[in-house]
């Protein structure tokens, strides 16, 4: 059952065809450090308005009326990102009003690039660059990815699975 803060992969997927969720990928706890940070602001903002002129009490309660609204916005943003490897391909889906579902078959990924920067490797993140046989692609970058190395395996063995790469012995 999907609810509304939910991007429903499921419904994506080409059941007929046997296809299956090898792994659904949520981005690292990390993304939420900034709405966490506003929201944080905006408290603070609170906590002063019974040091603030009473003409003026309504801005604060304003401003952090905003910045609560832009945090919760991004925390969802990040929230409905999804994704998704399954045994014949890797897909994103993300967005919250609108939706969009890019799509790469296993059969066209030439390369994958995990990038994990000072950060990222104390905190067991990184960020996936694809290569594909396709000149234009809308699954390149894939960003705070967490466990990017067990996350890089598990695409290698789909591939491997699939049987387009030989084997070495």
């Amino acid at each position: 059952m999907s609810g509304v803060f939910d991007p429903d992969i499921r419904r994506h997927l080409l059941r007929e065809e046997g296809e299956v969720i090898v792994d659904e990928v949520r981005h690292h706890w990390v993304v939420y450090v900034r709405p966490i940070a506003e929201v944080t602001l905006a408290l603070g903002l609170l906590l002063a308005v019974p040091f603030i002129d009473m003409d003026l009490a309504w801005f604060p309660f304003a401003l952090a009326l905003v910045i609560v609204s832009h945090a919760a916005w991004r925390a969802l943003s990040e929230h409905m990102d999804r994704f998704v490897i399954t045994n014949m391909r890797v897909f994103r889906i993300r967005g919250v009003l609108s939706r969009t579902l890019a799509t790469m078959p296993i059969s066209r990924i030439l390369d994958i690039t995990v990038e994990k920067p000072l950060l990222g490797r104390l905190l067991s993140y990184g960020h996936f660059v694809f290569e594909s046989a396709a000149q234009e692609q809308g699954l390149k970058d894939i960003r705070y990815v967490g466990d990017p190395d067990l996350r890089d395996l598990t695409i290698q063995r789909v591939v491997q699975r699939s049987g387009l790469r030989r084997s070495l012995s």
